[in-house]
C-alpha cells in the first residue's frame, strides 16, 4: 500500500485511543457512498493491504437493481468481491456519529493496479496526466439542494408526491429563512467543517427550502472527496432534524434546478496560477484559453458526466440558470463556462453545466481531462465570449436534450475514450443506457394524469 508507514502510525494512534470500530465507504458509479463499519481488528488488517467489497456496487443502479448489460460484473460472474484499498489520506472523524474514525476507499484490481471503472481511480488517472504536464489542479465545488420536512418512510408512503418544503416561497440569500431553521443551518456549517469538509459560504437560494453551499477549494482529488462526503453528510445531519435533503437536479418543473458548479484552475510547481496573465484584457493566459477551448469543444460529447440522470435534462432548459449550449463568457451566468478574471490567485473558470446530481469524481475527471486535451492540442477559443443572454445570443448548437441522445454522443466519442479510458467509458455508457431503458419502461404520474380518464 502507498505510504505504508503513515497508515501504521494512524493504526497505532487509533489503537492507543481505544477505537473499537471504523467506518469506511466507497463511491459507486452514481457517486453514492456505499459503506460499512469494520471492527478495528478487521480494519487494521485491511488498512495495510486490501479488503473485499462485493463488486455489485458497480453492477447495479442507484435503486439496487442489477444491470443486465454490463461486462464487468453480473449474474454471469457470480458477483465476487472486488478489492478495496484504504485511502489513508482521507481520514477524518464523524462528529454526528460519536466521532467514529472514517476513511474513503478506492478499488484496485487483483494485481494491485487501479481498477479502471472506479470513479476515484478515474479522477486520479486524469490528475496523473495533469501532473505529467506540470500542473496541479485546484477545484472548489458548489451545491444547491432542496430540503423537505419529510422522512424516507413518510415520503415513500406518499408515493414521493407533494413533499413538504422546509420553508415557503422564493427567498434567495435570506437571513430570515436561514434563521427559521437556525439549528439545522448551523449544524451543516459547523459539523461539516469538523468533518474535514470546510464550507466557504452557506445561504438560502431562490426556491422553497433550497440552500447553496460553497465548499472551500483545494487540490482536485481532495475537492472531489469533500464533495461526495458533503452530499452524504448533509443527509446524515438532516435526519436528526426530521429533514430530507434532495440533490435531485430538478424536482419540480416550475422551480429552478440544482447545480453542482466547479471552480477550476491549474497551478505550476512554483505555486503560480497558470490561468492568470496580467497583460491580457481578460487576464486569461494562453494556457487558460486552450484549457477552456477544450472544455467547451468537448462538452457535447462528455455531457453525461455533468448530467448523468434522466432528470438532469429537465434542468437544462432556457431561462432557468442552467446553460443549454456550449458557451463561455466573462462573469456571465448564462453560459456553460464562466470565466472569472480575478487576481493572480483567484482567476479561474466556473463550470456551470453540472448539476447537483453529479458524481463529483466523474464530473471533475471529465472537465479536467477535456481542458488538458485542449492544452495538448493548443486549441484556440473559436468564438468570442457571450456578452448577453447565452440562451438566445450564442450561435452554438443546443446540447442533447435527453440522456439517451447524450449517451449516444459519448458512446461514439473517440476523444472521450482517449482521455478517460476505453474500459471506463464503455462501462459508464452501459450504465446510462440501462438508466434510459428503465425510464422508458416506467409509467409516470404525468402519463396517468394525462391519459387515465380521458383517452
Amino acid at each position: 500500500m502507498e505510504n505504508n508507514g503513515d497508515i501504521k502510525k494512524i493504526l497505532e494512534r487509533l489503537e492507543h485511543a481505544g477505537i473499537k470500530k471504523v467506518k469506511v465507504a466507497v463511491s459507486d458509479i452514481d457517486g453514492v457512498l456505499r459503506g460499512k463499519y469494520l471492527h478495528f481488528d478487521k480494519f487494521s488488517a485491511a488498512a495495510t493491504s486490501t479488503f473485499g467489497f462485493c463488486n455489485v456496487v458497480f453492477g447495479w443502479d442507484i435503486g439496487d437493481v442489477c444491470y443486465d448489460n454490463v461486462k464487468y460484473t453480473g449474474w454471469h460472474t457470480g458477483y465476487p468481491d472486488a478489492l478495496v484499498r484504504i485511502a489513508h489520506e482521507t481520514e477524518r472523524a464523524v462528529p454526528w456519529d460519536n466521532n467514529v474514525p472514517f476513511f474513503l476507499g478506492e478499488f484496485v484490481a487483483s494485481d494491485g493496479s487501479p481498477l479502471e471503472i472506479c470513479p476515484r481511480q478515474t479522477l486520479k488517472r486524469v490528475l496523473k496526466k495533469a501532473s505529467s504536464m506540470g500542473f496541479t489542479v485546484k477545484n472548489g465545488m458548489e451545491f444547491e439542494w432542496f430540503n423537505f420536512r419529510e422522512t424516507a418512510k413518510h415520503l415513500a408512503e406518499k408515493g414521493y408526491i407533494n413533499p413538504d418544503p422546509l420553508t415557503p416561497g422564493m427567498f434567495g440569500y435570506s437571513i430570515l429563512r436561514a434563521g427559521q431553521e437556525r439549528e439545522f443551518f448551523n449544524a451543516i456549517m459547523d459539523e461539516m467543517g469538523t468533518f474535514g469538509v470546510p464550507i466557504e459560504g452557506l445561504h438560502t437560494e431562490t426556491g422553497p427550502g433550497v440552500y447553496e453551499a460553497a465548499i472551500c477549494f483545494s487540490d482536485a482529488l481532495e475537492s472531489a472527496d469533500r464533495a461526495v462526503l458533503f452530499k452524504s453528510g448533509v443527509k446524515d445531519i438532516a435526519v436528526r432534524f426530521g429533514i430530507m435533503p434532495s440533490f435531485m437536479a430538478k424536482w419540480h418543473a416550475k422551480l429552478p434546478g440544482c447545480s453542482g458548479h466547479m471552480h477550476q484552475s491549474l497551478w505550476n510547481e512554483n505555486g503560480e496560477n497558470t490561468f492568470f496573465d496580467a497583460a491580457d484584457k481578460n487576464r486569461m493566459s494562453g494556457t487558460f484559453k486552450s484549457y477552456l477551448a477544450g472544455q467547451v469543444k468537448l462538452l457535447p460529447e462528455l455531457l453525461p458526466f455533468f448530467a448523468p440522470t434522466v432528470n438532469s435534462y429537465k434542468r437544462l432548459v432556457d431561462g432557468y440558470w442552467a446553460a443549454v449550449k456550449p458557451s463561455w463568457g466573462i462573469d456571465n451566468r448564462t453560459v456553460s463556462h464562466r470565466v472569472i478574471p480575478g487576481s493572480e490567485k483567484s482567476t479561474r473558470v466556473e463550470v456551470r453545466i453540472s448539476g447537483s446530481d453529479v458524481n463529483p469524481y466523474l464530473s471533475l475527471a471529465a472537465s479536467i481531462a477535456a481542458g488538458l486535451w485542449g492544452i495538448e492540442h493548443n486549441l484556440t477559443l473559436d468564438e468570442k465570449p457571450v456578452r448577453g443572454n447565452a440562451f438566445s445570443e450564442s450561435s452554438a448548437e443546443h446540447l442533447p436534450r435527453n440522456l439517451s441522445d447524450a449517451t449516444r454522443k459519448l458512446k461514439d466519442s473517440k476523444i472521450a475514450r482517449e482521455i478517460l479510458g476505453d474500459t471506463f467509458v464503455e462501462h459508464f455508457v452501459q450504465t446510462r443506457e440501462w438508466e434510459w431503458r428503465e425510464f422508458q419502461d416506467a409509467v409516470t404520474d404525468w402519463e396517468t394524469r394525462r391519459y387515465f380518464e380521458i383517452v
